[in-house]
């Protein structure tokens, strides 16, 4: 009995989870190119107790097991982002743009207590940034490096107007010339599965410096040619409500359901008192 109270406790806190997860994805339901995630979960250690002594019971063939099999609870084993492709929102800034194949990200340099970590996003929002030497750096909303072909993208200042073409490319135009100053850097992540959250709706590689993958496991570049991009729009965010409200209403069911085992075990265990 006092077995079934332990499952329960540690399966609700597992639940609790996943109505994070769950939360999470409802809060950022208006948040530029978020990718939803899901947890999945697996069973923990499972005891066998071969309690069955006839020879009859245990003949050979039989196909379930021979005793009782009890649990540990379950256990949030996975939280796996979706980065298929979301609805798109036209705006019409030269410097706004949206990924239309699935799976491939923008590369941002990161720089957090005089370290510099590659992330990647889909958040298309990029914006001119001025430079101590008079250059313009094209940055996310933060600030921080977009990557193209040899690095962060810098430009130099006096220019008329500025897009990016279907292909990535930094179209510049000055004294009423148009010319190509740089190519968005595209990868594509072929194991999404592997990528981690590194807050503000970016992702991060893992580490693998003893795992039996290497980075190119899991993030390729993508040829300049099969890049493909909607200049002028966003991609919003591909959370369905609907399907969040229902995995909520479901886990929440099962939150219940293990509360009240344990509530039921106290109370079978006042009887069990009241009899002594």
């Amino acid at each position: 009995m006092n077995r079934m109270a332990v499952q329960a406790a540690v399966t609700m806190r597992e639940l609790q989870n996943k109505l994070d997860v769950v939360g999470h994805n409802m809060a950022n339901l208006d948040t530029t190119g978020y990718k939803s995630r899901s947890a999945s979960f697996s069973s923990l250690l499972f005891q066998q107790i071969n309690n069955l002594s006839d020879e009859e019971a245990n003949a050979v063939g039989r196909v379930t097991p021979d005793g009782i099999r009890l649990g540990s609870g379950a256990k949030v084993s996975q939280t796996k982002v979706d980065l298929s492709m979301g609805s798109l929102k036209q705006t019409g800034r030269g410097l706004d743009v949206a990924l239309l194949e699935d799976n491939h990200l923008f590369q941002v340099d990161v720089t957090e207590n005089g370290v510099t970590e590659r992330r990647f996003t889909r958040d298309g929002a990029l914006y001119l940034n001025p430079m101590e030497n008079g250059q313009l750096m094209l940055t996310n909303s933060d600030g921080f490096p977009i990557i193209g072909e040899d690095g962060p993208i810098r430009l130099a200042e006096g220019m008329e107007d500025i897009s990016i073409t279907d292909s990535g490319a930094i179209q510049v135009t000055r004294n009423g010339q148009t010319a190509i100053e740089g190519q968005l850097d595209i990868v594509e992540a072929v194991r999404p599965q592997f990528l981690e959250s590194a807050g503000k709706n970016q992702f991060r590689l893992p580490d693998i410096t003893d795992a039996a993958y290497n980075e190119g496991d899991i993030i390729q570049d993508v040829a300049a040619g099969d890049i493909a991009l909607k200049s002028g729009s966003l991609e919003s965010s591909n959370v369905n409500l609907a399907g969040q409200m229902t995995s909520m209403l479901e886990t929440q069911r099962a939150y219940q359901l293990n509360a009240r085992t344990i509530s039921m075990h106290d109370q079978m265990r006042g009887l069990v008192n009241q009899l002594r």
